[in-house]
C-alpha cells in the first residue's frame, strides 16, 4: 500500500504516456472480462469466476481443492470463492466433501457434470480469449504482458498471501450490479 504520507505535492504522477497506457490497461481488461464472462453466460450458463473454478479442480489432484486453497489459487477471499462454489453446486457441475486428508476442512470436487461442462464451454472460452487478446498483438507483445503481469502478481502477492490458510485478500465493499473478475484461462 502506498505511503500514508504521499499528497499531492509529493506523488509521483504519471506522465502523459503512462496515464494513457493506465486507461487502456483499464477500459481493455474490463472490456475483456466483460466480454468472456458474457461469452460463457450466453452460451454454457456460467460466468467468468465459475468458469474459473472448474479449471482449478480440473487440474488438481482428484479434480478437488480445499475450498481455502481453491479460494488462494484466483486470489480470492473465501467468502467470494463459496458464493462461487454454491451457484457451481446448484448447477451440479461441483459437490463439497469432508476433506479427504483430514476431515476438519472441506473440499470442492469437480463432477462428471462439471467435467463436461468445462470441456463444453472452453472452445468458446479460449475462442474469445483469442480473438479480444492473443491474435490481436505479436507474440513478443504478449509475452511482455505475461512478463508485466507477472511481475505485478509476484509484488502483490504478500497482499494476497495468507500463509496457507486461504483467507485470500479482504472482501471488496458489497455494491449491487458488480461483477467479478478473474485470471485468463
Amino acid at each position: 500500500m502506498p505511503d500514508a504520507a504521499v499528497d499531492t505535492e509529493t506523488a509521483r504522477w504519471l506522465d502523459s504516456e503512462q496515464q494513457a497506457t493506465w486507461r487502456a490497461f483499464l477500459s481493455g481488461t474490463t472490456r475483456l472480462f466483460d466480454r468472456l464472462d458474457r461469452d460463457l453466460r450466453v452460451h454454457h450458463g456460467i460466468s467468468l469466476p465459475e468458469y474459473e473454478i472448474l479449471v482449478r479442480l480440473s487440474e488438481a489432484s482428484g479434480r478437488r481443492l480445499r475450498m481455502a486453497e481453491l479460494a488462494s489459487s484466483l486470489a480470492h477471499s473465501r467468502s467470494r470463492v463459496t458464493h462461487t462454489v454454491s451457484r457451481l453446486e446448484q448447477l451440479g457441475a461441483v459437490v463439497r466433501e469432508a476433506c479427504s486428508t483430514d476431515g476438519r476442512g472441506v473440499e470442492a470436487v469437480l463432477t462428471e457434470a462439471g467435467r463436461q461442462r468445462l470441456v463444453d464451454a472452453a472452445p468458446v472460452h479460449v475462442a474469445g480469449v483469442r480473438e479480444h487478446l492473443v491474435d490481436l498483438v505479436d507474440r513478443k507483445d504478449l509475452v511482455v504482458v505475461g512478463r508485466v503481469f507477472g511481475a505485478t502478481a509476484a509484488h502483490l502477492a504478500d497482499d494476497c498471501d495468507d500463509g496457507g490458510r486461504g483467507t485470500g485478500p479482504p472482501d471488496p465493499p458489497r455494491r449491487s450490479g458488480r461483477q467479478s473478475r478473474v485470471s485468463l484461462r
